[in-house]
Protein backbone atom coordinates (compact mmCIF):
# COMPACT_ATOMS: atom_id res chain seq x y z
CA UNK A 1 0.00 0.00 0.00
CA UNK A 2 1.56 3.30 -1.11
CA UNK A 3 0.22 5.36 1.81
CA UNK A 4 1.71 2.97 4.37
CA UNK A 5 5.08 3.02 2.59
CA UNK A 6 5.09 6.81 2.44
CA UNK A 7 4.13 7.05 6.11
CA UNK A 8 6.83 4.57 7.15
CA UNK A 9 9.53 6.44 5.22
CA UNK A 10 8.53 9.85 6.54
CA UNK A 11 8.25 8.58 10.11
CA UNK A 12 11.73 7.06 9.78
CA UNK A 13 13.11 10.44 8.68
CA UNK A 14 11.53 12.11 11.72
CA UNK A 15 12.99 9.49 14.06
CA UNK A 16 16.56 9.78 12.76
CA UNK A 17 17.18 13.25 14.15
CA UNK A 18 15.22 12.60 17.31
CA UNK A 19 17.21 9.45 18.09
CA UNK A 20 20.43 11.45 18.36
CA UNK A 21 18.89 13.83 20.90
CA UNK A 22 17.19 10.98 22.77
CA UNK A 23 20.44 9.03 22.98
CA UNK A 24 22.48 12.02 24.13
CA UNK A 25 19.86 12.81 26.78
CA UNK A 26 20.31 9.38 28.36
CA UNK A 27 24.10 9.60 28.53
CA UNK A 28 24.39 12.29 31.21
CA UNK A 29 25.52 9.37 33.35
CA UNK A 30 27.58 6.47 32.00
CA UNK A 31 25.58 3.56 30.55
CA UNK A 32 26.47 0.47 28.57
CA UNK A 33 24.65 -0.31 25.36
CA UNK A 34 21.95 -2.66 26.62
CA UNK A 35 21.27 -0.44 29.64
CA UNK A 36 20.97 2.60 27.36
CA UNK A 37 18.66 0.74 24.99
CA UNK A 38 16.41 -0.31 27.89
CA UNK A 39 16.28 3.28 29.20
CA UNK A 40 15.17 4.48 25.77
CA UNK A 41 12.54 1.74 25.48
CA UNK A 42 11.16 2.49 28.96
CA UNK A 43 10.74 6.13 27.98
CA UNK A 44 8.95 5.33 24.73
CA UNK A 45 11.85 5.59 22.28
CA UNK A 46 12.68 2.05 21.14
CA UNK A 47 15.87 1.66 19.10
CA UNK A 48 17.32 -1.35 17.32
CA UNK A 49 20.81 -2.55 18.24
CA UNK A 50 21.81 -2.14 14.60
CA UNK A 51 20.97 1.55 14.89
CA UNK A 52 22.19 2.23 18.43
CA UNK A 53 25.75 0.89 18.26
CA UNK A 54 26.70 2.63 14.99
CA UNK A 55 25.19 5.83 16.40
CA UNK A 56 27.31 5.51 19.57
CA UNK A 57 30.47 4.92 17.51
CA UNK A 58 29.65 7.91 15.29
CA UNK A 59 29.00 10.21 18.27
CA UNK A 60 32.25 9.09 19.88
CA UNK A 61 34.15 9.70 16.62
CA UNK A 62 32.60 13.18 16.51
CA UNK A 63 34.10 13.84 19.95
CA UNK A 64 30.92 14.21 22.01
CA UNK A 65 31.04 10.86 23.87
CA UNK A 66 33.71 9.14 25.89
CA UNK A 67 33.74 5.41 26.43
CA UNK A 68 35.59 2.97 28.61
CA UNK A 69 35.47 -0.75 29.30
CA UNK A 70 34.47 -1.82 32.82
CA UNK A 71 34.09 -5.17 34.51
CA UNK A 72 31.38 -5.16 37.18
CA UNK A 73 29.64 -8.40 38.20
CA UNK A 74 29.74 -9.98 34.77
CA UNK A 75 31.28 -9.67 31.37
CA UNK A 76 33.25 -6.56 30.34
CA UNK A 77 30.95 -3.79 29.16
CA UNK A 78 31.69 -0.62 27.27
CA UNK A 79 30.22 2.38 29.06
CA UNK A 80 29.41 5.57 27.16
CA UNK A 81 28.90 9.04 28.61
CA UNK A 82 28.77 12.64 27.43
CA UNK A 83 32.01 14.56 27.69
CA UNK A 84 32.14 18.37 28.07
CA UNK A 85 31.56 18.90 24.32
CA UNK A 86 28.69 16.41 24.46
CA UNK A 87 27.00 18.27 27.32
CA UNK A 88 27.30 21.51 25.37
CA UNK A 89 25.87 19.83 22.27
CA UNK A 90 22.99 18.35 24.27
CA UNK A 91 22.12 21.79 25.67
CA UNK A 92 22.16 23.35 22.19
CA UNK A 93 20.15 20.54 20.60
CA UNK A 94 17.63 20.65 23.45
CA UNK A 95 17.12 24.37 22.86
CA UNK A 96 16.68 23.80 19.13
CA UNK A 97 14.26 20.95 19.75
CA UNK A 98 12.16 23.02 22.12
CA UNK A 99 12.04 25.89 19.63
CA UNK A 100 11.04 23.62 16.75
CA UNK A 101 8.50 21.80 18.92
CA UNK A 102 6.86 25.09 19.93
CA UNK A 103 6.78 26.23 16.28
CA UNK A 104 5.27 22.93 15.16
CA UNK A 105 2.62 23.18 17.87
CA UNK A 106 1.62 26.59 16.52
CA UNK A 107 1.71 25.39 12.91
CA UNK A 108 -0.32 22.25 13.55
CA UNK A 109 -2.99 24.14 15.48
CA UNK A 110 -3.64 26.53 12.59
CA UNK A 111 -6.91 26.09 10.75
Amino acid sequence: MADQDAFAKLELELRRGVLVLATLSQLRTPRYGYELRQALVEKGMPIEEGTLYPLLRRLEAQGVLASEWKIEDGPPRRYYALNADGRTLLDKLTGSWQGMNAAMDRLLKED
